[in-house]
């Protein structure tokens, strides 16, 4: 289970999917064999998540080999991470909501068991150690290890989520905290996920078995959430404005946002936000892949790069450097690459160089559609897939 970091893999890896992206996957996703057996999956999600390749060239080529209905399964699956983006950009505060909640819990002996996977659950020890050993855990188990750590831990929400945050190799702040949110009945009201025994051994071909577990799941409660905002306006930079390229982790194919003769003179790459704590995989993972990221980003504009910290000093420096009269930057969703972003946009502007965050068409299509939950949002599918082409 190697996920090598770069656009180039990426491809490859959905090539080899694609063929199996219909009735195979859709018959065989929800067994976890194990982080040796994953043909049942497309191990597609760190590419994903990073945008080494993105959400509309993964659907464009399955739609092209599949038709809608008989790829039904795995399309909403890509979906469902850009209504989680969605849902949580048009609602900022749950994610600031979240943050604070984790830095107020309780550290206790169980949590730091939980997290060394030494709690003694058949199971969940093993999905905790594969996690910090791989990177990755198989999307039922996240379920299954989220439900165990609320219901029958008991222990903090925002901890659990953290922890996965920190760890996998495609943690995406929407999908992950609003999932947790979703297994402890905060997202949808009342609504929780129950783990169980005979799932587990269900789907992991028996491997699991634990005993113990909770056998009800009492929904967690919270101050209500706000209404869904507007979404943000989308910048735009006139392609002949010299201007600097800043390439985070959150879109690494952000060359592909600009046309070949734009006027930038300088590539700059941040792989993690400021003072964010990742996993040693995750780390990994995101440095490389923005190095990849850069490569490509310099030849395509044939100027310089380099690889920096997310500090305004270093960038507006360089921007001068290179004669510069803007930063552009592919728009980043909620989360703390849009916060370290947000704390030195200050300085940037007050150096003379606006900050411009241009974001993908396939957000602005899908992203002001989350306003509700996903049945609502799924019915504007076929025809915003259609308007890009795709017939679904």
């Amino acid at each position: 289970m190697t996920f090598t970091p770069t656009r180039s893999a990426g491809l490859a890896r959905l090539n080899d999917f694609v063929p199996r992206a219909g009735r195979v996957y859709a018959d065989g996703r929800n067994a976890d064999h194990g982080p040796d057996a994953r043909a049942n999956v497309s191990m597609l999600s760190p590419y994903i998540r990073h945008r080494l390749i993105t959400e509309e060239e993964v659907v464009a080529a399955v739609l092209t080999r599949h038709s809608g209905a008989v790829a039904e399964k795995f399309v909403q699956e890509v979906l469902w991470r850009t209504y989680w983006k969605g849902w949580l950009e048009l609602r900022p505060e749950v994610w600031k909501r979240f943050i604070a909640e984790r830095d107020s819990a309780p550290r206790s002996a169980d949590f730091a068991a939980a997290e060394a996977g030494t709690t003694g659950i058949e199971g969940f020890d093993d999905w905790a150690r594969e996690l910090t050993e791989t990177g990755y855990l198989h999307n039922h188990a996240r379920m299954w290890f989220a439900s165990i750590w609320i219901f029958t831990l008991k222990l903090p929400w925002t901890l659990g989520a953290d922890f996965f945050l920190r760890h996998l190799v495609d943690a995406d702040p929407a999908s992950n905290t609003l999932s947790w949110r979703w297994v402890a009945g905060l997202q949808t009201a009342g609504k929780t996920y129950l783990a169980s025994a005979d799932n587990i051994a269900r789907y992991t071909g028996g491997r699991f078995s634990p005993k113990g577990l909770a056998r009800e799941a009492v929904a967690l409660t919270e101050a209500p959430t706000p209404s869904a905002r507007a979404l943000n306006d989308a910048g735009q930079i006139d392609p002949r404005t010299p201007a600097l390229l800043l390439v985070t982790g959150e879109d690494l194919y952000a060359e592909s946002l600009f046309a070949k003769d734009t006027a930038i003179r300088a590539v700059l790459a941040a792989p993690v936000a400021a003072d964010w704590p990742w996993g040693v995989k995750a780390a990994t993972f995101v440095t490389a892949a923005t190095d990849d990221a850069r490569e490509r980003a310099g030849k395509r504009f044939n100027c310089a790069t380099s690889t920096v910290a997310l500090d305004a000093e270093v960038i507006i420096a360089t921007a001068k450097a290179a004669k510069v009269k803007a930063v552009v930057t592919a728009y980043a969703p909620v989360g703390p690459v849009s916060d370290a972003l947000s704390a030195i946009e200050p300085a940037l502007v007050a150096a003379g160089l606006p900050l411009v965050r241009v974001r993908r068409e396939w957000d602005s299509a899908f992203w002001p559609h989350a306003t509700k939950g996903y049945f609502p949002f799924k019915e504007r599918i076929p025809g915003l897939l259609g308007a890009m082409g795709m017939r679904f």
